[in-house]
């Protein structure tokens, strides 16, 4: 495959543009006439920077309102193609991008738009250039690939040829099907984009709202399908119009990009025959994953007494010193908190960026090495820390702000990372078991324009699904989220973010000086019990408003005995036709991060979202700091 990307998708200067495409590794460019516009020097040197970097200038675009316009403008639109060509030779392009008129004086004649796109062949095959010929979906007269394609057929000029696009063709709910049945040598160019489900117009939905293929909602695999089905073999580039990407820095847009490539070659790949050439293409599967093995927390000489503090209310044991570093594991059932308050770590660094923070997950998967490879062939930077004598080395990937995901595949009956890490603490304090059980999600806050990195980034490299993209109110506006989650739902990750800087989600992104964790969600087998020890343990609850359980009593029949203890023990609850949720949340540690304990009871697979603005408004009216160094010992619960 000959991966391609169009300059329009990326912000920066074109310099900074074509650097990033050639760093994430694509082939070639779509050029857009307004970056040529605004670049500081000749299409000759535009040609020459693209060559040293190693890509090719695949398609110049985009020539307007030609086909189909008033007689008397023909001459003179056939004249401005003339110079187009002129500027294409200097580029080294050979192939221009005529998209379907809007103009409203153009003529609805095929027979005419036929004709036009003849003579414009002619033409650039006089200069050894073809004309590939595309479907706006909101042209005047043409608007879907099929009509395009009828019109290309009736030019019958081997210059001219038909583009097909993912969004315009499928944000229009045009059949794509039938696209297999085009020859492929007759497709000169296919470009890809995917995008939300939004109820806007298609030229706004076009212009702001498209991303890259599987961070939206348009089935754009089934689409590609149809094109390698017609035996087409040329480039599939990606064309993205959208306001965050262009706001953010180039390198890390072109590498989601180039990630996005990647991912619908592995599905080619994994669906051709089983002794076809094609399957030797594919990178290493994606890990069977089993859970969290432990969450990574970096702390300094004062954070980490309170945060330890804040442990031993959670119910969690003093389990372990590390061998050689300043690190202390604490458990509880099959969950892990490590303390690093290394000085020379990783974590440290991490500490004097982010503050008190999770800097780490750790996955459990089936195969570490092979996990790690994977990560390595989409582009993920890996990680590896100081080792000392006789320890185990614990292969990472960084992930969201760079922090570090783990991957350990020692875990179970045959030993564990803790038996070779960790020795047996001398004066372990003592702790009230909670009854907690295991990781139940872990939930990660980011600014909007992080989203659908983030989402691609864990699709990707660890092969997870998403869920479609759900909505939550807070007090000073919307919050988004998106569930990524490993196929089997062993690991969880809903990934929150919100445009207005007033938000909850916004708050904690600028405490945290980043993207990070933002809660922490772990189960039991018996909330009510749960809760109950939490608060002998005092542990600073989130309170609930009164009139939640008020209306909890009118929406459900749950018995009032019940509902009183979920108001004593401020436990939220949601219910579906396959079973019921119930959970709470502490209060936010130094605003950074909290967490939630939740029991599910039947086939309950949901988060509770019914409740989220009722979390996101008590948040909100919590001002106080009951980790404050000094206060949790006097505070009465």
């Amino acid at each position: 495959m000959i991966r391609s990307i169009a300059t329009v998708s990326l912000g920066g200067t074109l310099a900074e543009k074509l650097t990033a495409i050639s760093a994430a590794g694509f082939d070639g460019i779509e050029i857009f006439e307004n970056d040529l516009l605004f670049f500081d020097g000749s299409a000759i040197d535009v040609r020459r920077v693209a060559a040293d970097l190693g890509l090719r200038i695949l398609l110049f675009q985009p020539f307007r309102d030609f086909e189909s316009g008033p007689r008397e403008k023909l001459a003179r639109n056939l004249e401005r193609a003339e110079k187009k060509f002129d500027l294409m030779e200097q580029l080294g392009a050979d192939m221009m991008l005529v998209c379907s008129s809007i103009a409203p004086d153009s003529i609805d004649n095929d027979e005419i738009a036929a004709s036009d796109l003849r003579q414009l062949g002619e033409r650039a095959a006089q200069r050894g250039i073809r004309i590939a010929y595309e479907a706006l979906a909101w042209g005047k007269n043409v608007s879907t690939w099929s009509h395009a394609w009828k019109i290309v057929q009736a030019a019958n000029h081997p210059a001219v040829g038909l583009v097909v696009d993912s969004f315009h063709t499928l944000a229009k709910d045009d059949d794509y099907k039938g696209i297999a049945n085009v020859p492929g040598d007759r497709i000169f160019f296919v470009q890809l984009a995917d995008a939300p489900l939004l109820k806007f117009d298609l030229l706004s939905w076009s212009r702001h709202f498209r991303c890259f293929p599987a961070q939206g909602a348009l089935p754009v695999m089934d689409f590609v399908h149809a094109v390698v089905d017609s035996g087409y073999s040329g480039p599939l580039s990606l064309e993205i119009f959208n306001d965050d990407f262009r706001a953010a820095p180039p390198r890390p847009t072109a590498t989601d990009g180039m990630r996005s490539l990647m991912l619908i070659e592995e599905q080619l790949s994994a669906d051709a025959a089983p002794k076809s050439p094609a399957r030797m293409l594919l990178p290493p599967a994606a890990p069977e994953c089993k859970g969290f093995e432990f969450i990574e927390f970096a702390v300094d000489a004062d954070t980490r007494p309170r945060l330890a503090e804040l442990f031993k209310a959670l119910g969690f044991a003093e389990a372990g010193i590390h061998r050689s570093k300043d690190v202390t594991l604490f458990t509880q059932g099959d969950v892990h908190f490590v303390l690093n308050a290394e000085k020379d770590s990783f974590a440290h660094s991490y500490f004097l960026v982010h503050g008190p923070s999770v800097c780490a997950l750790a996955f459990r998967v089936d195969d570490a090495q092979r996990a790690i490879e994977r990560a390595i062939r989409y582009k993920a930077q890996t990680f590896r820390g100081r080792v000392g004598p006789n320890e185990l080395v614990i292969p990472a990937a960084r992930g969201l702000e760079g922090s570090l995901i783990y991957l350990v595949d020692r875990f179970g009956s045959g030993g564990t990372i803790y038996d070779v890490d960790f020795a047996p603490p001398a004066n372990p304090a003592p702790a009230t078991n909670c009854g907690l059980t295991g990781i139940d999600h872990v939930a990660q806050v980011m600014p909007r324009s992080a989203l659908d990195g983030s989402l691609l980034f864990y699709r990707s490299v660890f092969g997870f699904e998403a869920e479609p993209l759900h909505e939550m109110i807070d007090p000073y506006g919307l919050i988004q989220s998106r569930v990524v989650e490993s196929k089997n739902r062993t690991i969880r990750l809903p990934l929150n973010a919100s445009v207005s800087p007033k938000t909850t989600s916004a708050r904690f992104v600028s405490t945290y000086s980043g993207a990070g964790v933002h809660h922490i969600a772990i189960a039991t087998k018996d909330i009510f019990a749960t809760m109950r020890q939490m608060r002998e343990n005092k542990l600073p609850l989130l309170e609930i408003p009164g009139g939640y359980y008020d209306n909890l009593a009118a929406i459900h029949d749950l018995p009032a005995e019940v509902i009183e203890d979920m108001r004593q023990l401020s436990i939220l609850y949601d219910r579906t036709s396959s079973g019921e949720f119930f959970h709470a949340y502490s209060q936010a540690f130094d605003g950074r991060f909290f967490f939630e304990i939740v029991e599910r009871r039947g086939e309950y697979t949901g988060f509770g979202a019914v409740n989220a603005s009722v979390r996101l408004a008590a948040q909100v009216l919590t001002d106080r700091d009951p980790f404050a160094l000094g206060q949790l010992d006097d505070m009465a619960i």
